[in-house]
């Protein structure tokens, strides 16, 4: 599995998990646990900040030329 294939498969996990938060569905290894707002907003923006550093590292990889070793 190279780089881009890592990347593309979190992107999809961490897009999931998003849109489970949206619809107020915890991940099954959280169902056992209600958070509080507060830990539901910081998971939230957790989850938003490492979408995003994901898409950036994309980006990055689609800018150079794969490395000869």
């Amino acid at each position: 599995m190279g780089k881009d294939d890592f990347l593309h498969e979190l992107a999809v996990e961490v897009e999931a998990d998003i849109e489970l938060d949206r619809a107020g569905t915890p991940p099954d290894d959280e169902a056992e646990g209600v958070l509080d707002p507060y830990e539901a907003q910081v998971e939230a923006a957790d989850l938003n900040s490492l979408h995003s550093a994901i898409e950036a590292l994309e980006t990055d990889a689609r800018s150079y030329p794969p490395a000869h070793d």
